[in-house]
């Protein structure tokens, strides 16, 4: 197996850095500032979505993480958009679950769920009875493909299937699905709740100009566009108390198709766009606010002005993940703008990855081909450093 480093860390050692001093999350006490971010690894048991063993001991594995987040899991049948991708709808996946959030507390460890409906970005064999997606309008999603299965353990990349407008009922229908999936969350065992609200998935769809063409009370203005946003938030805040609630943005402040693809949808005014979002939830009173920064190569930075507003409208935890080296990730903490950084990547493959931080120890690198679907190949099987 290949072995790498963050190559910014430099020779000394971090245990005495920013990354590894403590912080207060709502009601939680973190013992560092290291997040393992929501990272799609496509292992639940079939058929139903079914968290299993092998995730738990993925998650059991990575506990080091001052704070965890797991990948996301659909709301309900429809919120579905890859194969294999756990839910947490039903009283079975409820009860699979919580053999991962019992193997990450015994070993200390404070684990939400992310909570994730693709809305327009599925495939007809993926929802129920072959319906279309739904989404708030019926445009298709273009510049970017699912997942669906082919047989027994095998699947391929398809476009997505046109989606069907929701009507105003189901929008409100839907914010109660939010609801009832943290309610499950709660009786799974998690400390609380992450809302998916980026990459161009169903929340991000709602907030978005491009594809929130609606007429009714969550279409048209930018306050109607994240009306939506603020009742899920609200909605589900009421669940669990507003302490152990998140939720991830992807504001992305680019205009190239390469962009859009992996990260999601470009606003005319990001800043002003994000800006409104950020205050809605600094109003509910949420715990942490997350930010997904595009993480390719020449990838475009945040501006610094969009950060500082940020952290002048919100009081709550704000959480970076992008391409950050543990270096990079310390300055953003001194700096005062960030106060936790996640490590997606780099956590797949170093399951004791605050350890070799902390000692400067090298990585192992990721398995490209083993990264959605399969067994514990690529998973659970990266070794921890040996002395």
């Amino acid at each position: 197996m290949r072995i790498e480093q963050f190559t910014s860390i430099g020779d000394e050692a971090m245990k005495d850095s920013a990354l590894f001093t403590s912080t207060q999350l709502g009601p939680y006490t973190l013992k560092n500032r290291i997040v393992l971010p929501p990272l799609t690894r496509s292992r639940s048991s079939q058929p139903g979505n079914i968290p299993n063993e092998l995730m738990a001991t993925y998650y059991r594995q990575r506990s080091g993480a001052g704070f965890m987040v797991t990948e996301g899991t659909q709301i309900e049948p429809r919120g579905q958009g890859y194969a294999w991708t756990p839910g947490i709808h039903n009283l079975e996946q409820v009860a699979a679950w919580r053999k991962v959030t019992d193997a990450v507390h015994e070993e200390g460890g404070v684990i939400f769920n992310q909570l994730w409906h693709v809305g327009r970005v599925s495939h007809s064999t993926l929802q129920p009875d072959g319906e279309a997606p739904v989404a708030p309008s019926a445009i298709p999603a273009d510049n970017v493909k699912v997942f669906v299965e082919t047989g027994p353990g095998a699947g391929a990349l398809a476009v997505p299937s046109p989606p069907r407008a929701l009507t105003t009922e189901e929008v409100k229908e839907l914010v109660q699905l939010y609801a009832d999936a943290a309610r499950n969350a709660q009786d799974a065992g998690f400390d609380g709740v992450e809302i998916h609200s980026a990459n161009g998935y169903l929340v991000n769809q709602f907030i978005s100009a491009h594809t929130n063409h609606r007429e009714d009370e969550y279409g048209g203005s930018l306050r109607n566009r994240l009306r939506f946003l603020k009742e899920v938030v609200q909605a589900v805040a009421d669940v669990v108390g507003k302490d152990r609630v998140g939720v991830r943005f992807a504001p992305l402040f680019a205009t190239t198709d390469e962009d859009r693809v992996y990260l999601g949808l470009v606003e005319e005014d990001p800043h002003e766009t994000y800006i409104e979002a950020v205050k809605i939830l600094d109003a509910i009173g949420v715990a942490y606010l997350s930010l997904a920064e595009a993480d390719w190569d020449n990838a475009p930075e945040l501006p610094d002005s969009f950060r500082a507003a940020v952290r002048e409208n919100f009081s709550g935890k704000i959480l970076y993940a992008g391409k950050y080296t543990a270096e990079r990730g310390i300055r953003a903490i001194e700096s005062g703008w960030a106060d936790l950084i996640a490590f997606g990547r780099p956590f797949i493959a170093n399951p004791d990855l605050p350890e070799r931080i902390a000692n400067n120890w090298p990585l192992n690198s990721v398995d490209p081909a083993t990264m959605y679907g399969g067994t514990e190949k690529g998973y659970s099987d990266y070794p921890a450093h040996q002395n």
